[in-house]
């Protein structure tokens, strides 16, 4: 396939897949039960944090997670008080458990109460293109306060190498725009030009049979390697082209 068959294709298939439609059975639909920004942007954060495994268990587990809140995630993150953090002692999902998610409540407050929010905290400075540094700092500044050292893990760093697969989604749902209704737009102060692809087996396979990618390990050198070929053919929203190899690669099996 040329690479102007292949953008036709891809297109084809973004068309397919960025509508409504994929809300239904997608983690997304939980960041979607809120309208204010910042129950948004938490949501967003928690349900993009246990984003690996079954599909429908991390809906249920995310869902879980704004009962504990009362369904007022950043009500709870900013006002809880040590007492309130109880209400999550039985919570787990996979290797995430109630002790990362004590962490990740107190390290939120952190972020809002004394770095201006996730939106602040993961801005692109110096004329950067990628979020690369960013999602560096954030993880400097959520765990710069007491933590568990267990929970560290939960957050990836690019500086190390990690493609930030959850991180990544979440900034595009973050900073893409919502003219499909599925991807938020909130972050004005933020470029889509400058988003990554959510970089995971499913994405990666379909990215090398396609010959998009040629690094085997998913990881940042290779997001690196299909961010030039995905900006060839939309430098302005290039992980727009997430949905299509995430859609060919669990919708279609391709």
């Amino acid at each position: 396939m040329n690479k102007t068959t292949l953008k036709e294709f891809l297109d084809e298939k973004v068309l397919l897949y960025n509508n409504t439609k994929f809300i239904e059975s997608d983690p997304i639909q939980i960041p979607h039960l809120f309208s204010k920004k910042e129950d948004i942007e938490i949501a967003a954060f928690l349900t993009a944090t246990i984003s690996w495994g079954n599909r429908t268990m991390i809906i249920k587990n995310a869902f879980k997670m704004m009962e504990y809140f009362d369904k007022s995630p950043y009500d709870f993150i900013k006002n809880h008080q040590e007492t309130d953090l109880k209400v999550v002692d039985n919570f787990v999902h996979r290797t995430f458990n109630a002790t990362d998610l004590r962490q990740f409540i107190k390290s939120l407050q952190h972020i809002y109460t004394n770095h201006n929010g996730l939106e602040n905290v993961l801005a692109i400075k110096n004329n950067e293109t990628t979020y690369k540094n960013s999602i560096h700092h954030l993880k400097q500044l959520f765990f710069e306060i007491p933590h568990t050292t267990r929970t560290q893990k939960h957050i990836s760093d690019p500086l190390k190498n990690s493609a930030a697969k959850r991180i990544n989604m979440f900034l595009r749902w973050m900073v893409r725009n919502n003219k499909s209704g599925v991807d938020f737009g909130i972050w004005n102060t933020h470029n889509a030009a400058h988003l990554s692809c959510p970089l995971d087996v499913h994405s990666g396979n379909v990215a090398r049979k396609l010959g998009l990618l040629k690094r085997k390990q998913n990881d940042w050198k290779a997001l690196h390697e299909l961010d030039l070929e995905l900006r060839k053919f939309d430098k302005t929203d290039p992980v727009k082209y997430d949905f299509a190899l995430f859609g060919l690669g669990v919708f279609e099996k391709f």
